[in-house]
C-alpha cells in the first residue's frame, strides 16, 4: 500500500477494496467539500497502515454515510 510510484497508483475505491478483501478494516477520519481521509487499518489490533485521501466520487458513493467498515 506505501511506497508506489506516483504512475502507478490504482484507483482508490480499488484500493479500499483490496484491503478489505485482504481482512483489513477502514475508517474515515475526516470528511470535507475537498474529500475523504480514510484510514486503512490492521485486522489484528487496528495499527494504521496507510491513508487514502481523496475526492474520488466512486469511493465517496460506496462509504456512503458509514465511518467504519466494521460491524
Amino acid at each position: 500500500m506505501t511506497g508506489a510510484d506516483e504512475g502507478m497508483m490504482e484507483p482508490t475505491l480499488e484500493t479500499l477494496r483490496r484491503w478489505e478483501s485482504a481482512g483489513g478494516y477502514w475508517q474515515v477520519l475526516s470528511r470535507s467539500s475537498a474529500g475523504l481521509i480514510v484510514a486503512l487499518m490492521r485486522c489484528d489490533g487496528g495499527e494504521e497502515m496507510h491513508r487514502i485521501s481523496s475526492a474520488d466520487p466512486a469511493l465517496t458513493a460506496y462509504i456512503g454515510d458509514r465511518e467504519t467498515s466494521v460491524q
